[in-house]
């Protein structure tokens, strides 16, 4: 069985490496697509995973291949597609170290994933499902994702979602926010930030925001990430701010995923079925998940900047 199976984007992240000797950017290629990051953590800290996504056969893609195998990564569900390039992102740095995309992504491989490429043994043979929105923003694979999703259902699979909202991948915010919102209806634990809780409701408020989205989709935490500041939670009736960590943040790409990979893995660490887990439960996987996230912005890349787990209980005993 695996802890952790992930379906969705695969693609190749181009971050800013500094000038040439011209004077222009330089692009270093890291693997990316959220999905695969939060399955990089959770490998990173031992847990077993495996991911369900398709790619080209090209150069890009056998990177991406062979990053999750050494990542220990199962890629039983990792389909290679000879029609359709892999799906490439560049992304632009502020000088804060927030970020924005541009993606190459028409079509790109991991939208052509079909339904008959999942594995539905291998979704089923998992303690959590997790999957995103940006497998839904085109036909095949928003049927591939929610042939999967629904999979997971049928064997009381617990699913994690992160709507991951990316407007320059949707044809219209109205099309996104509708099938983010078709996304909701299957989730357990949802991850999203305040500018999505916002886009998902329309109510600014995170006790008000936080409470609708719990109470509307029979959700079991709602997990509201802030950047620097934390994560604000909800837990049934108990709400709570989880503090960030003071970072000198260089790259915030992935930062989320990252979190959402060591919250799950804080699940998973305690062998327990999600109905045994309490409020101070939720507390002490947000402290570690942010813990994670701050050192993972202290570098450039999603994957390659996911700290080791020596290096976040230190953070983290520092603060106590």
């Amino acid at each position: 069985m695996f802890d952790v199976v992930a379906l969705g984007e695969l693609l190749i992240d181009f971050t800013p490496a500094g000038k040439s000797a011209n004077g222009n950017t330089l692009f270093e290629t890291n693997p990316g697509g959220a999905p695969a990051n939060v399955l990089a953590t959770l490998a990173k800290f031992n847990a077993r995973t495996a991911f369900i996504g398709k790619v080209g056969t090209d150069q890009f893609g056998s990177f991406l291949g062979d990053t999750l195998q050494k990542g220990k990564i199962d890629t039983q569900g990792l389909v290679y597609s000879k029609d359709v390039n892999t799906t490439l992102a560049f992304v632009h740095l502020k000088e804060d170290g927030d970020r924005s995309f541009q993606f190459y992504r028409s079509p790109g491989a991991d939208i052509m994933l079909d339904e008959q490429e999942v594995d539905i043994a291998l979704v089923q043979n998992a303690k959590v499902f997790h999957f995103g929105s940006l497998s839904m923003t085109h036909e095949p694979a928003k049927t591939a994702t929610l042939k999967a999703v629904k999979a997971a259902q049928e064997k009381d699979v617990l699913v994690s979602y992160d709507p991951n909202l990316r407007p320059a991948l949707w044809g219209s915010l109205s099309h996104a926010k509708e099938t983010i919102i078709e996304g909701l209806q299957y989730a357990d634990i949802l991850k999203i930030s305040e500018e999505e809780l916002e886009f998902i409701t329309d109510i600014r408020n995170l006790e008000e925001g936080s409470q609708f989205l719990f109470e509307k989709f029979g959700l079991k935490v709602v997990l509201i990430t802030l950047g620097s500041k934390g994560c604000f939670y909800r837990f049934g009736k108990d709400t709570g701010h989880i503090n960030g960590f003071q970072v000198n943040a260089i790259d915030t790409t992935g930062a989320g995923d990252l979190f959402l990979g060591a919250f799950l893995y804080q699940f998973i660490k305690k062998e327990v079925s999600w109905d045994l887990v309490q409020a101070h439960d939720v507390e002490k996987m947000i402290l570690f998940a942010n813990a994670t996230a701050a050192l993972g912005t202290t570098k450039k890349g999603a994957i390659p900047a996911i700290p080791h787990l020596n290096d976040v209980n230190e953070l983290i005993d520092g603060r106590t």
